[in-house]
Protein backbone atom coordinates (compact mmCIF):
# COMPACT_ATOMS: atom_id res chain seq x y z
CA UNK A 1 0.00 0.00 0.00
CA UNK A 2 2.58 2.25 0.75
CA UNK A 3 4.20 1.89 -2.77
CA UNK A 4 1.19 2.66 -4.40
CA UNK A 5 0.88 6.01 -2.06
CA UNK A 6 4.03 6.61 -3.23
CA UNK A 7 3.39 6.17 -7.22
CA UNK A 8 -0.08 8.12 -6.61
CA UNK A 9 2.31 11.15 -5.46
CA UNK A 10 4.29 10.28 -8.64
CA UNK A 11 2.23 10.45 -10.78
CA UNK A 12 0.47 13.93 -9.09
CA UNK A 13 3.93 15.14 -9.41
CA UNK A 14 4.10 14.30 -12.92
CA UNK A 15 0.78 15.68 -13.69
CA UNK A 16 1.91 19.00 -12.30
CA UNK A 17 5.62 18.85 -14.32
CA UNK A 18 3.16 18.23 -17.69
CA UNK A 19 1.33 21.44 -16.76
CA UNK A 20 4.06 23.82 -16.86
CA UNK A 21 6.32 25.17 -19.44
CA UNK A 22 9.21 23.82 -18.69
CA UNK A 23 7.69 20.09 -19.29
CA UNK A 24 10.24 19.04 -22.47
CA UNK A 25 8.08 17.77 -25.83
CA UNK A 26 8.05 14.65 -27.50
CA UNK A 27 10.91 12.81 -29.32
CA UNK A 28 12.43 10.25 -30.65
CA UNK A 29 15.55 8.35 -29.62
CA UNK A 30 16.19 7.76 -33.71
CA UNK A 31 16.07 11.52 -34.68
CA UNK A 32 18.12 10.85 -37.73
CA UNK A 33 14.83 9.22 -38.69
CA UNK A 34 12.17 12.37 -37.98
CA UNK A 35 13.66 14.95 -40.35
CA UNK A 36 10.95 17.57 -40.20
CA UNK A 37 10.47 17.20 -36.57
CA UNK A 38 14.16 18.21 -35.84
CA UNK A 39 14.61 21.15 -38.30
CA UNK A 40 11.99 22.71 -41.14
CA UNK A 41 14.87 23.32 -43.41
CA UNK A 42 15.14 19.46 -44.21
CA UNK A 43 11.50 19.50 -45.56
CA UNK A 44 12.93 19.09 -49.17
CA UNK A 45 16.42 17.93 -48.16
CA UNK A 46 16.46 14.64 -49.55
CA UNK A 47 20.65 13.76 -50.21
CA UNK A 48 19.60 10.69 -52.41
CA UNK A 49 16.45 11.31 -53.83
CA UNK A 50 13.32 13.75 -54.14
CA UNK A 51 10.86 12.59 -52.14
CA UNK A 52 10.67 10.76 -48.94
CA UNK A 53 7.85 9.74 -46.65
CA UNK A 54 8.42 7.83 -43.32
CA UNK A 55 6.56 6.82 -40.10
CA UNK A 56 7.58 6.21 -36.55
CA UNK A 57 6.12 4.80 -33.52
CA UNK A 58 7.56 4.96 -29.79
CA UNK A 59 6.53 2.56 -26.72
CA UNK A 60 7.83 4.16 -23.13
CA UNK A 61 8.15 3.06 -19.87
CA UNK A 62 5.98 -0.21 -20.28
CA UNK A 63 7.65 -2.12 -17.26
CA UNK A 64 6.64 0.73 -14.88
CA UNK A 65 2.95 1.32 -15.66
CA UNK A 66 -0.17 0.40 -16.84
CA UNK A 67 -0.36 2.99 -19.25
CA UNK A 68 2.90 3.07 -21.20
CA UNK A 69 3.68 6.54 -23.52
CA UNK A 70 2.85 5.97 -26.96
CA UNK A 71 4.19 8.95 -29.38
CA UNK A 72 3.07 8.03 -33.13
CA UNK A 73 4.40 10.22 -36.69
CA UNK A 74 4.23 9.86 -40.07
CA UNK A 75 5.44 12.41 -42.74
CA UNK A 76 6.50 13.50 -45.88
CA UNK A 77 8.79 16.10 -48.32
CA UNK A 78 9.51 16.63 -51.81
CA UNK A 79 11.93 18.89 -53.90
CA UNK A 80 10.03 21.25 -55.93
CA UNK A 81 10.18 23.86 -58.67
CA UNK A 82 13.96 23.60 -59.45
CA UNK A 83 15.43 26.70 -60.73
CA UNK A 84 16.45 27.27 -64.61
CA UNK A 85 20.30 26.54 -63.31
CA UNK A 86 18.84 23.39 -61.31
CA UNK A 87 21.34 24.69 -58.68
CA UNK A 88 18.46 25.70 -55.88
CA UNK A 89 14.42 24.62 -54.68
CA UNK A 90 12.05 24.51 -52.85
CA UNK A 91 10.90 22.01 -50.31
CA UNK A 92 7.31 21.29 -49.30
CA UNK A 93 6.41 18.81 -46.02
CA UNK A 94 3.95 17.54 -43.57
CA UNK A 95 4.05 15.94 -40.29
CA UNK A 96 1.10 14.43 -38.08
CA UNK A 97 2.03 13.77 -34.64
CA UNK A 98 0.13 11.69 -31.14
CA UNK A 99 1.13 11.26 -28.35
CA UNK A 100 -0.74 9.45 -25.41
CA UNK A 101 0.81 9.84 -22.18
CA UNK A 102 0.01 8.29 -18.30
CA UNK A 103 -3.12 7.51 -16.73
CA UNK A 104 -4.55 10.61 -17.15
CA UNK A 105 -4.77 9.69 -21.17
CA UNK A 106 -3.25 12.99 -21.65
CA UNK A 107 -3.26 13.15 -25.73
CA UNK A 108 -1.46 15.78 -27.90
CA UNK A 109 -2.05 15.95 -31.84
CA UNK A 110 -0.25 17.54 -34.12
CA UNK A 111 -0.15 18.63 -37.89
CA UNK A 112 2.75 20.74 -39.52
CA UNK A 113 3.34 21.63 -42.79
CA UNK A 114 6.92 22.92 -43.95
CA UNK A 115 8.75 24.95 -46.71
CA UNK A 116 12.05 25.26 -47.35
CA UNK A 117 14.37 26.82 -49.92
CA UNK A 118 17.71 25.19 -51.00
CA UNK A 119 20.78 26.65 -52.48
CA UNK A 120 24.14 25.12 -53.68
CA UNK A 121 26.88 27.37 -53.09
CA UNK A 122 29.30 26.26 -55.65
CA UNK A 123 29.87 22.74 -56.39
CA UNK A 124 30.03 21.36 -52.71
CA UNK A 125 27.85 22.78 -50.60
CA UNK A 126 24.34 23.64 -49.59
CA UNK A 127 22.74 26.37 -47.86
CA UNK A 128 18.79 25.49 -46.65
CA UNK A 129 16.05 27.49 -44.30
CA UNK A 130 13.15 26.72 -43.68
CA UNK A 131 9.73 27.11 -42.11
CA UNK A 132 6.98 24.97 -39.68
CA UNK A 133 3.74 26.58 -39.50
CA UNK A 134 0.97 23.73 -37.05
CA UNK A 135 -2.12 23.53 -34.96
CA UNK A 136 -2.04 21.98 -31.91
CA UNK A 137 -4.33 19.97 -29.90
CA UNK A 138 -3.74 18.83 -26.23
CA UNK A 139 -6.68 16.85 -23.98
CA UNK A 140 -6.74 15.64 -20.91
CA UNK A 141 -9.06 12.77 -19.41
CA UNK A 142 -8.73 13.24 -15.42
CA UNK A 143 -11.17 10.31 -14.70
CA UNK A 144 -8.33 7.74 -14.42
CA UNK A 145 -6.48 10.20 -11.78
CA UNK A 146 -6.48 9.76 -8.11
CA UNK A 147 -5.17 13.29 -5.83
CA UNK A 148 -3.26 13.42 -2.29
CA UNK A 149 -6.22 14.76 -0.93
CA UNK A 150 -8.53 11.51 -1.77
CA UNK A 151 -6.46 9.75 0.30
CA UNK A 152 -8.47 8.80 3.37
CA UNK A 153 -5.64 6.67 5.51
CA UNK A 154 -6.46 3.36 3.59
CA UNK A 155 -7.11 3.79 0.09
CA UNK A 156 -7.98 6.59 -2.23
CA UNK A 157 -11.56 7.07 -2.27
CA UNK A 158 -12.11 8.27 -5.88
CA UNK A 159 -15.74 9.91 -4.85
CA UNK A 160 -14.21 12.25 -2.64
CA UNK A 161 -13.87 15.68 -4.17
CA UNK A 162 -10.00 17.12 -4.28
CA UNK A 163 -9.00 16.93 -7.86
CA UNK A 164 -8.28 20.29 -9.27
CA UNK A 165 -10.53 22.39 -11.44
CA UNK A 166 -9.88 22.85 -14.82
CA UNK A 167 -11.17 25.59 -16.97
CA UNK A 168 -11.17 22.91 -20.09
CA UNK A 169 -10.05 20.08 -21.16
CA UNK A 170 -8.42 20.80 -23.92
CA UNK A 171 -5.61 23.39 -25.43
CA UNK A 172 -5.45 24.71 -28.78
CA UNK A 173 -2.76 27.08 -30.61
CA UNK A 174 -1.13 28.04 -33.47
CA UNK A 175 2.75 26.40 -33.03
CA UNK A 176 5.76 27.96 -35.52
CA UNK A 177 8.96 26.58 -35.85
CA UNK A 178 12.25 27.84 -38.27
CA UNK A 179 15.52 26.36 -39.19
CA UNK A 180 18.78 26.82 -40.87
CA UNK A 181 20.76 23.83 -42.36
CA UNK A 182 24.13 23.83 -44.05
CA UNK A 183 25.78 20.84 -46.23
CA UNK A 184 29.36 20.16 -47.28
CA UNK A 185 30.03 17.12 -49.77
CA UNK A 186 33.33 17.40 -51.66
CA UNK A 187 33.12 14.49 -53.17
CA UNK A 188 30.50 10.76 -53.64
CA UNK A 189 32.73 9.55 -50.19
CA UNK A 190 32.11 12.40 -47.28
CA UNK A 191 29.46 14.18 -46.27
CA UNK A 192 28.93 16.19 -43.04
CA UNK A 193 25.88 18.25 -42.33
CA UNK A 194 24.85 20.81 -39.51
CA UNK A 195 21.95 22.73 -38.31
CA UNK A 196 20.11 24.24 -35.89
CA UNK A 197 16.15 25.15 -35.48
CA UNK A 198 13.63 27.36 -32.84
CA UNK A 199 10.51 25.62 -31.64
CA UNK A 200 7.65 27.29 -30.42
CA UNK A 201 9.05 30.97 -31.89
CA UNK A 202 5.13 32.53 -31.09
CA UNK A 203 5.23 31.24 -27.61
CA UNK A 204 1.88 30.37 -28.03
CA UNK A 205 -0.13 29.60 -24.27
CA UNK A 206 -0.91 25.91 -23.51
CA UNK A 207 -2.70 25.23 -19.80
CA UNK A 208 -5.99 23.60 -18.61
CA UNK A 209 -6.19 26.52 -16.24
CA UNK A 210 -7.62 29.85 -16.16
CA UNK A 211 -4.99 32.37 -16.87
CA UNK A 212 -3.66 34.11 -13.71
CA UNK A 213 -1.48 37.67 -13.62
CA UNK A 214 1.22 34.89 -11.86
CA UNK A 215 1.62 32.32 -13.86
CA UNK A 216 3.40 32.14 -17.04
CA UNK A 217 1.51 29.24 -19.32
CA UNK A 218 3.55 30.26 -22.28
CA UNK A 219 5.28 27.38 -24.14
CA UNK A 220 8.80 27.61 -23.70
CA UNK A 221 10.76 28.09 -27.07
CA UNK A 222 12.78 24.70 -27.65
CA UNK A 223 16.31 24.80 -29.16
CA UNK A 224 17.47 21.79 -31.33
CA UNK A 225 21.01 21.55 -32.66
CA UNK A 226 22.59 18.68 -34.88
CA UNK A 227 24.92 17.46 -36.62
CA UNK A 228 24.99 13.98 -39.06
CA UNK A 229 27.46 12.75 -41.42
CA UNK A 230 28.51 9.59 -43.81
CA UNK A 231 31.71 8.55 -44.64
CA UNK A 232 31.81 5.81 -47.12
CA UNK A 233 35.18 3.34 -46.26
CA UNK A 234 34.48 1.02 -49.51
CA UNK A 235 31.99 -0.33 -51.23
CA UNK A 236 30.54 -2.25 -48.74
CA UNK A 237 30.52 -0.17 -45.77
CA UNK A 238 29.42 3.29 -44.72
CA UNK A 239 30.10 5.05 -41.12
CA UNK A 240 27.36 7.37 -40.29
CA UNK A 241 27.82 9.22 -36.80
CA UNK A 242 25.60 11.89 -35.94
CA UNK A 243 25.01 14.21 -32.74
CA UNK A 244 21.97 16.14 -31.41
CA UNK A 245 21.03 18.23 -28.83
CA UNK A 246 18.07 20.14 -27.48
CA UNK A 247 16.94 22.65 -24.96
CA UNK A 248 13.63 24.12 -23.61
CA UNK A 249 13.30 26.22 -20.65
CA UNK A 250 15.10 24.44 -17.46
CA UNK A 251 15.08 20.64 -19.79
CA UNK A 252 18.24 19.53 -22.16
CA UNK A 253 19.76 16.29 -23.73
CA UNK A 254 22.34 15.46 -25.34
CA UNK A 255 22.44 12.49 -27.68
CA UNK A 256 25.02 10.83 -29.89
CA UNK A 257 25.05 7.82 -32.63
CA UNK A 258 26.95 5.99 -34.79
CA UNK A 259 25.56 3.69 -37.72
CA UNK A 260 27.16 1.44 -40.14
CA UNK A 261 25.78 0.14 -43.26
CA UNK A 262 26.72 -2.84 -44.97
CA UNK A 263 26.16 -3.43 -48.72
CA UNK A 264 24.82 -6.99 -48.57
CA UNK A 265 23.83 -7.15 -52.53
CA UNK A 266 26.28 -5.54 -53.79
CA UNK A 267 24.42 -3.38 -56.10
CA UNK A 268 23.10 -1.65 -52.94
CA UNK A 269 19.37 -2.97 -53.40
CA UNK A 270 19.55 -4.60 -49.88
CA UNK A 271 21.74 -3.05 -47.02
CA UNK A 272 21.90 -3.96 -43.43
CA UNK A 273 22.42 -1.22 -40.33
CA UNK A 274 23.19 -1.68 -37.28
CA UNK A 275 24.45 0.79 -34.60
CA UNK A 276 24.61 2.06 -31.02
CA UNK A 277 22.90 5.16 -29.90
CA UNK A 278 23.40 7.24 -26.26
CA UNK A 279 21.51 9.96 -24.49
CA UNK A 280 23.50 11.36 -22.04
CA UNK A 281 23.38 10.11 -18.61
CA UNK A 282 19.73 8.20 -19.33
CA UNK A 283 20.24 5.50 -21.69
CA UNK A 284 22.19 3.18 -23.91
CA UNK A 285 20.06 2.47 -27.35
CA UNK A 286 21.54 -0.31 -29.62
CA UNK A 287 19.65 -0.24 -32.70
CA UNK A 288 18.95 -2.43 -36.22
CA UNK A 289 17.52 -2.43 -39.47
CA UNK A 290 17.36 -3.75 -43.32
CA UNK A 291 17.22 -1.31 -46.63
CA UNK A 292 15.29 -3.12 -49.80
CA UNK A 293 15.07 -1.14 -52.54
CA UNK A 294 14.07 2.36 -51.28
CA UNK A 295 12.54 0.59 -48.24
CA UNK A 296 14.77 1.24 -44.33
CA UNK A 297 13.34 -0.45 -41.58
CA UNK A 298 15.17 0.50 -38.01
CA UNK A 299 14.00 -1.05 -34.85
CA UNK A 300 15.63 0.69 -31.61
CA UNK A 301 15.93 0.01 -27.84
CA UNK A 302 16.20 2.38 -25.00
CA UNK A 303 18.16 0.59 -22.38
CA UNK A 304 17.99 2.99 -19.13
CA UNK A 305 21.04 3.85 -17.13
CA UNK A 306 19.76 6.60 -15.15
CA UNK A 307 18.41 5.78 -11.62
CA UNK A 308 14.92 4.89 -13.17
CA UNK A 309 16.52 1.56 -14.03
CA UNK A 310 15.82 0.52 -10.40
CA UNK A 311 12.16 0.74 -10.80
CA UNK A 312 12.32 -0.31 -14.81
CA UNK A 313 15.24 -2.39 -14.58
CA UNK A 314 17.13 -1.24 -17.44
CA UNK A 315 13.71 -1.47 -19.78
CA UNK A 316 12.70 1.60 -20.99
CA UNK A 317 11.27 2.17 -24.47
CA UNK A 318 11.49 0.53 -28.47
CA UNK A 319 10.64 2.39 -31.54
CA UNK A 320 10.22 1.52 -34.67
CA UNK A 321 10.79 3.63 -38.00
CA UNK A 322 9.92 2.71 -41.95
CA UNK A 323 11.32 5.21 -44.02
CA UNK A 324 10.79 5.23 -48.21
CA UNK A 325 13.28 7.44 -49.75
CA UNK A 326 12.89 7.74 -54.05
CA UNK A 327 13.41 9.85 -57.06
CA UNK A 328 10.76 10.30 -59.72
CA UNK A 329 13.52 11.41 -62.10
CA UNK A 330 17.07 10.44 -62.24
CA UNK A 331 17.78 13.87 -62.46
CA UNK A 332 16.42 16.22 -60.46
CA UNK A 333 17.37 19.83 -58.31
CA UNK A 334 19.75 19.42 -56.73
CA UNK A 335 22.85 18.81 -59.33
CA UNK A 336 23.92 15.66 -58.15
CA UNK A 337 23.41 11.76 -58.66
CA UNK A 338 23.58 11.86 -54.73
CA UNK A 339 24.60 14.53 -52.75
CA UNK A 340 25.81 11.60 -49.83
CA UNK A 341 27.99 8.76 -49.68
CA UNK A 342 26.00 5.72 -51.32
CA UNK A 343 25.84 2.36 -52.66
CA UNK A 344 23.66 2.82 -55.84
CA UNK A 345 25.58 3.62 -59.03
Amino acid sequence: MRRFVRYGWMVWLWLLVGFTPSAQDLHFSQFMNSPLLTNPANAGFIPDGDYRMGAQYRNQWASVTAFPYKTMSIFGDMQWMPNPDANGWVGLGGLLLRDVAGASVLTSTKAYGAIAYHQMLGVGSLLSVGFNVGWSNKQINTQGLTFPSQWNGQFFDVHQTGAPVLMTNQSNYLDLQTGLNYAYFPNDRVWLNGGMSVMHVNRPRESFFAATDTADNRLSMRYNGFFNSSFKLNDRVILSPAAYYTLQARSSQVMGSLIARYNASGDGTTEILAGLAYRHRESLIPLVGIGLNELVFTFSYDATISQLNAFNGARGAFELSLVKQGRRDRYRGNGRESMCPSFRY
